[in-house]
């Protein structure tokens, strides 16, 4: 049997027709998981070198502990300190004294994040203003470093002590902010850095004059 030559054509521009559809649904479906991919990488891109460990999700149940200190008055932050506090070690303290200890350990790497951040940036090249105020950031952080792990094992013995030497590191980063303004210092991850470091510190009083409050008589 013949077949005509505009029944050949038809047939070829079906063909035709059928091959564009599946490379264009085989571009779509390239496109979407490009796209997908993207967010995942952009959303992986957090704050979790400048928070350690603060980067698990919320899902994870808070102790009753840990939801009493981040409803505190000194709390900066309530939403930071809850993910902050979500890891599964802390969720297993057992009193405040652990939670404490805990606490500052997480302040403490959190200040060594950002201090890794200020040495990075102070070997750019910068103004004589510049560079005095980031090396005034980084005797900052490494004061706010060796406070969080002196107030870790003051903890037990003498919660106010402790208290009052957690409290001194918002003076110091303070200084160290007016240092970046004066100097007109534009770095995002300092801001940042700075702002999480002030959260820690508020977390630290709280749970210190928590522990002032449940041993009022043996200090």
């Amino acid at each position: 049997m013949k077949v005509s030559a505009r029944g050949r054509c038809s047939a070829v521009w079906r063909g035709l027709a059928k091959s564009t559809r599946q490379w264009l649904l085989q571009n779509q479906l390239c496109l979407v998981l490009v796209i997908l991919l993207s967010v995942f990488l952009l959303s992986s891109l957090s704050t979790s070198a400048i928070i350690p460990k603060a980067n698990v999700s919320l899902s994870i149940p808070s102790s009753q502990l840990v939801e009493n200190l981040c409803n505190g008055k000194a709390i900066q932050n309530r939403r930071f300190c809850l993910k902050a506090l979500s890891t599964p070690e802390v969720i297993a303290a057992m009193d405040t004294t652990q939670l404490g200890t805990l606490i500052m350990k997480l302040g403490a790497a959190n200040a060594k994040a950002t201090l890794n951040v200020y040495n990075e940036i102070i070997k750019k090249p910068c103004s004589p203003q510049s560079l005095k105020a980031l090396n005034c950031c980084v005797e900052a952080y490494k004061y706010a470093i060796l406070s969080f792990e002196m107030v870790s094992s003051e903890l037990v013995e003498d919660p106010q002590t402790a208290n009052y030497d957690v409290a001194v590191i918002g003076p110091e980063i303070a200084n160290c902010e007016k240092e970046l303004i004066n100097a007109k210092v534009q770095a995002p991850r300092l801001i940042a850095g700075n702002r999480f470091i002030k959260y820690y510190v508020s977390m630290g009083y709280e749970i210190t004059s928590t522990l002032e409050l449940e041993n009022p008589n043996e200090y």
